[in-house]
């Protein structure tokens, strides 16, 4: 946590405001300024926070209101169900106002009051489900209980209910050519969770809906145990936990029972003292038909994984990558120094994507050369690049329809037979659904 605090302050300007890309960036952002102060808040109790970091970026939020009380976006903003409709500024004051509270400000501040009365004039005409879903749990924590029914009743509308789940989908979710994908988009992942956060921060929480809501949720979550970006997890993982510590009991114990008709056997023990322990165990035989039963008093969660490798499929339903490899001829000795002409193009419907990163997983045996990377990033539109082993990550602020061009130098370290192709990914920060692959080789 101290080595976050202290990565954080990287991103911090001089006027108390957070972006992405720090002081790369002209100005700070509304929604990134908000989303640290609640972290920073949240992380009080147990590292050391200074007081003045909090002080300044409060401030900063608080100069950066209209004469409604609504919050006004400032910045570059990269999440994708933030920008792009009429009902932008809603969500994002009442995103900045959960923060805020979450932050201890109290309902009675100023501050907090003129946000809400904004929202409760304008909460009457939304019908965005993201937008409504952000609404009741901004209403529930300012105890505003009659708009809040008046949400509730929106999203009850639109709620899809089935095998004792509930979830929300968007009006119009962009199409995706990977069909492997069968979890959910990050937005409705986030929808869920604000309103599963709304349905426990009552006076009395309905526990039913909630069961019914994290039941769904479960179910998008990857082998990991995260979801599909950076900001769904951690919206889900802070609605589930609050799930959890509402529903919490150390009585009851379960025993998890996994047969085969080949004979396979494994138990699975879940009490009070392991409750915590993720337990996990290899299934012999792969396809097989295998029974679970539980027995016992309790509630526990299990999930099986397939993990399998399959061909890289081009898919330029809202990217579209290639690489050009110099040399491009065959020579006769091995070749040492290769140049990667990179070129990525936003394809979607809207004018440019968001918050995007193009990854290019470097062949076996070579290693990038420092001077082109460093030369990149004095390109503009690409705010950082970053050199994790054998994968290099530009970080772009976003792609359109006009193709951006990356030129980066490889040289070969160790000499790997058998070589296979490397990979250039790109794809959306916030909807990592939305992506595009390109392979390239060294010249044989």
């Amino acid at each position: 946590m101290k080595k976050g605090y202290q990565r954080e302050l990287i991103f911090k300007h001089f006027d108390g405001s957070y972006s992405a890309f720090g002081l790369s960036d002209k100005e700070g952002n509304t929604w990134l300024t908000a989303f640290v102060v609640k972290s920073f808040n949240n992380a009080r109790p147990y590292i050391f926070i200074d007081e003045r970091h909090l002080k300044e970026s409060f401030d900063w939020l608080q100069g950066h209101r209209k004469e409604s009380g609504c919050f006004r976006n400032v910045g570059k903003l990269f999440h994708s169900e933030l920008k792009g409709g009429v009902e932008d500024d809603i969500s994002l004051s009442a995103y900045v106002t959960i923060a805020l509270l979450e932050s201890g400000v109290s309902v009675e501040d100023p501050l907090i009051r003129d946000a809400a009365s904004c929202l409760q004039k304008e909460a009457v005409n939304v019908t965005n489900v993201y937008t409504l879903a952000l609404l009741a749990y901004t209403f529930t924590l300012c105890k505003e209980t009659e708009i809040r029914k008046i949400v509730f009743d929106k999203l009850d509308e639109k709620a899809l209910k089935g095998e004792g789940q509930i979830h929300w989908e968007r009006e119009s979710t962009p199409s995706s050519d990977t069909p492997h994908l069968h979890r959910a988009a990050t937005a409705e992942v986030e929808m869920a969770a604000y309103v599963l956060l709304a349905v426990l921060s009552q006076p009395e929480p309905d526990l039913d809906k909630a069961t019914k809501i994290v039941k769904w949720l479960g179910k998008q979550q990857n082998p990991n145990g995260g979801f599909s970006s950076t900001q769904d997890t951690v919206v889900a993982l802070q609605a589930m936990a609050k799930y959890a510590e509402a529903t919490y009991s150390d009585k009851g114990a379960i025993t998890v029972t996994v047969t085969s008709k080949t004979g396979f056997l494994e138990k699975f023990h879940v009490d009070k003292n392991n409750r915590l322990l993720l337990q996990r165990r290899t299934l012999p035989t792969i396809p097989g038909e295998y029974t679970v039963t539980a027995t016992g008093e309790g509630c526990v969660s299990v999930q099986t994984v397939l993990r399998f490798n399959t061909p890289v499929v081009r898919n330029e339903a809202t990217f579209a990558v290639g690489v050009e490899v110099t040399p491009k001829e065959s020579v006769k000795h091995p070749v040492k120094d290769l140049g990667l002409h990179i070129t990525a193009q936003y394809t979607g419907a809207r004018k440019t994507s968001n918050m995007a990163i193009i990854e290019v997983k470097m062949l076996s045996g070579y290693i990038p050369v420092q001077s082109s990377l460093t030369e990149m990033e004095k390109k503009h539109g690409i705010q950082r690049c970053e050199v994790n082993n054998d994968l290099v990550t530009f970080y772009l602020n976003e792609i359109g329809h006009d193709p951006v061009h990356i030129d980066i130098q490889i040289e070969q370290d160790i000499e790997v037979t058998d070589q296979k192709p490397g990979i250039v990914r790109v794809y959306d920060y916030y909807e990592t659904v939305h992506e595009a692959f390109a392979e390239y080789n060294s010249p044989l």
